[in-house]
């Protein structure tokens, strides 16, 4: 199934940031290697891997479905003195007349039919030589409570990476067990899927 922007709303509605507030660790340790340039930020929800690049001063390009997610993004930027421009999109209809040096995708599950021409899409707007920084649930996390969605083709396998991100030179793609604590709904032991890749 695919979760409407109401699923969202909802979740987002709550007074706590229900992914925490602290970036990706993953996203943050790799961020951290970049030079600060522009970045896209898809399905950024509440804005904590936004308003991280934002401090390390980043130009930071985010969407999301929801408008609560954006309610509370632009209040954490805000609150850490910093400038996130944050749009209301669905991934395919998501448009820009600037290319950026990286693209953060983490956990940004779609629906199995959109999937692979939605991350085509992305990748149109990212720089000859740009970086992707992913991390998202694998297949292997069905089942399991620490979070992600409970349909297995919205999870992933390095096979699929590999299909869906062909435009890609792979610097690092692994499947990892991982322990997670982002807020209420990442916690726990979690079957992940990360990559590093540079646009050919």
């Amino acid at each position: 199934m695919e979760y409407p922007a109401d699923f969202w709303n909802e979740r987002y509605a709550q007074e706590e940031f229900v992914y925490g507030t602290q970036p990706n660790e993953f996203f943050k340790t790799q961020l951290d290697k970049l030079d600060a340039g522009r970045i896209l930020l898809p399905a950024e929800g509440e804005g904590r891997n936004g308003v991280y690049a934002a401090s390390q001063g980043w130009e930071v390009v985010a969407f999301d479905i929801s408008a609560k997610g954006k309610e509370k993004a632009l209040g954490l930027a805000k609150e850490r003195q910093v400038s996130v421009h944050y749009q209301i999109s669905g991934v395919l209809v998501f448009q820009s007349d600037v290319k950026f040096d990286a693209i953060g995708l983490c956990y940004a599950h779609l629906p199995a039919e959109i999937r692979k021409q939605a991350h085509q899409h992305l990748l149109q707007f990212l720089k000859p030589q740009g970086i992707v920084i992913f991390e998202a649930f694998a297949k292997a996390q069905l089942g399991k409570a620490s979070g992600g969605p409970k349909n297995e083709a919205m999870l992933f396998s390095v096979e699929e990476i590999k299909d869906e991100f062909a435009e890609l030179e792979f610097k690092f793609l692994k499947k990892e067990s991982i322990m997670l604590s982002e807020g209420n709904y990442h916690k726990g032991e979690a079957d992940v899927i990360r990559f590093v890749g540079r646009k050919k």
